[in-house]
């Protein structure tokens, strides 16, 4: 535990460098931050190390909202004048990656880095679980408390309090008010006794 008091006290020499870093966040030692001024980290944001985190442009920004734990080697990019937030309470497992920008690659006889970025939404809610190895891809939205899979590959939409495995990702499970228990379901989200 002595070496979160040298994250923490890596986070106070970082402070001034971020668009807002509050305290007690700590952070690991990071592989790559990229544009701090567009990095938001709030109340209790623990970042282990190894974590790449970019903004590509001075018109995008990250928001990292208050409570939130990030395992080992986060990736985590944001781009084309796109807000990529984290909801409060939010825990990812190590190694993840999460996006808002994706690369054009329909000019088949050009460079794929030299065509244009591709912009859409991505938004993570509160309470959420992102298992070890999920890939969040441009375009994802989660609501609040979805539990993400080992290893998946989310791009969608996705309701508030559902389980969401596989490549590509599915809903397998969602909390039915009702009976308050999770319930399996179709991909689609709808419970199978219903069907």
């Amino acid at each position: 535990m002595i070496f979160k008091i040298f994250w923490i006290l890596r986070g106070l020499i970082y402070k001034p460098f971020f668009g807002k870093f509050s305290l007690p966040s700590y952070i690991g030692k990071p592989v790559f931050i990229g544009n701090f001024k567009r990095i938001f980290i709030g109340k209790r944001v623990r970042i282990f190390p190894g974590a790449r985190i970019e903004v590509v442009n001075k018109s995008s920004s990250i928001v990292f909202e208050d409570n939130i734990s990030i395992g080992q080697n986060l990736h985590i990019i944001s781009g084309g004048g796109q807000e990529l937030r984290i909801g409060k309470n939010t825990t990812f497992s190590a190694n993840v990656f999460v996006t808002n920008i994706d690369h054009r690659y329909d000019e088949v006889n050009k460079y794929i880095l030299e065509q244009p970025l591709v912009k859409k939404n991505t938004q993570i809610g509160e309470n959420c679980f992102i298992g070890y190895g999920a890939v969040i891809q441009a375009g994802t939205i989660l609501g609040k408390q979805c539990i993400v899979g080992a290893n998946a590959v989310v791009r969608g939409t996705f309701p508030s309090y559902c389980v969401i495995v596989g490549v590509p990702a599915k809903i397998i499970k969602r909390y039915d008010t009702k009976s308050a228990t999770w319930k399996k379901t179709n991909n689609t989200g709808e419970f199978l006794d219903e069907i």
